[in-house]
């Protein structure tokens, strides 16, 4: 496996790629100021690869034509199961090229698209792939120009996907009326086990509706709603849910707008809650008694879990 290749030219990685073609199985290219021509050449030596799993072009300027040439490797290569195109200033095009490839494609488990320039109508193009597509585990969205009916879309594709278990959807613009349709779609997914929607715009009203989703869903463990403005209201409904989720270990309410009344409410919804890890309230101002109380808790939580553990790879 190479790790790394010190390219600096797209001749100079495409003949690299070529030459490792039998044992390359990692090629990371990060921060090498890629550009859509140079991706055309790399996706030429892609064609003919049959060992690369991972490739890391992030922090390149791919752009939309980078995309569609890469797309047309896609669809033919058979290997590639990591793919990361983090700012690479992709858009709508460039994303509908992807998510029409993500609809045949059979191998991509891994698919990172954080901080670029997709909005409203390349998230429809994801969701139609999402309907269709049976291997895609995870989707990294974060940081582009997603809204209300930009979540519509996906929250309607996670209501039929089965395989996705990872979402992140943080530093985006969905806003309560788009949490309301991933508290919908959670109802019903029961394959999605982590979901971020930090940094959108949630408040108490959002906040309420994806935690009387909690209520039933039975598969999410991971939930990152930090850098929010949820105050005592929306903790109180979370602390609600927690009285029946047995399912949640991660919940992260970091950087909100939580008091003494919230928090309160959540160290009792804990005293009945014994799945519960990890509470993360980063910059929270509460008393030091529930500081100390809630700590308290989810340690006893983290004990029990252990202890779970321990029983069951003895028994």
């Amino acid at each position: 496996m190479l790790d790394k290749i010190n390219a600096t030219t797209p001749k100079y990685y495409t003949y690299r790629l070529e030459t490792f073609t039998q044992t390359l199985t990692t090629l990371d290219l990060s921060h090498y100021q890629i550009e859509n021509v140079d991706e055309r050449h790399l996706a030429n030596a892609l064609r003919t690869n049959t060992t690369l799993t991972i490739l890391d072009l992030a922090y390149n300027n791919i752009g939309d034509i980078g995309a569609q040439h890469l797309v047309n490797t896609l669809r033919i290569n058979t290997t590639l199961t990591k793919l990361h195109l983090g700012s690479n200033q992709i858009g709508d095009i460039g994303a509908q090229h992807l998510a029409d490839a993500l609809q045949n494609n059979t191998v991509l488990t891994i698919l990172d698209l954080g901080y670029n320039q997709i909005g409203d109508i390349g998230v429809q193009h994801f969701a139609d792939a999402l309907r269709i597509n049976t291997t895609l585990s995870e989707l990294y969205l974060f940081g582009n120009q997603i809204g209300g009916v930009s979540a519509q879309y996906l929250a309607g594709a996670l209501q039929i996907n089965t395989t996705l278990t990872t979402l992140d959807l943080g530093r985006n613009q969905i806003g309560d009326i788009g949490v309301q349709h991933f508290a919908d779609a959670l109802r019903i997914n029961t394959a999605l086990t982590t979901l971020d929607l930090s940094c959108n715009k949630m408040r108490d009203v959002g906040a309420q509706r994806l935690a009387d989703a909690l209520r039933f869903n039975t598969a999410l463990t991971t939930l990152d709603i930090s850098s929010n403005n949820i105050k005592d209201g929306g903790a109180q409904h979370f602390a609600d849910a927690l009285r029946i989720n047995t399912a949640l270990t991660i919940l992260d309410l970091a950087y909100n707008n939580i008091g003494d009344i919230g928090a309160q409410h959540l160290a009792n919804a804990l005293r009945i809650n014994t799945s519960l890890t990890t509470l993360k309230l980063t910059f929270i101002l509460i008393r030091s008694e529930l500081w100390e109380e809630i700590d308290e808790l989810i340690q006893r939580n983290v004990e029990f879990a252990k202890h779970e553990l321990l029983i069951s790879t003895t028994h």
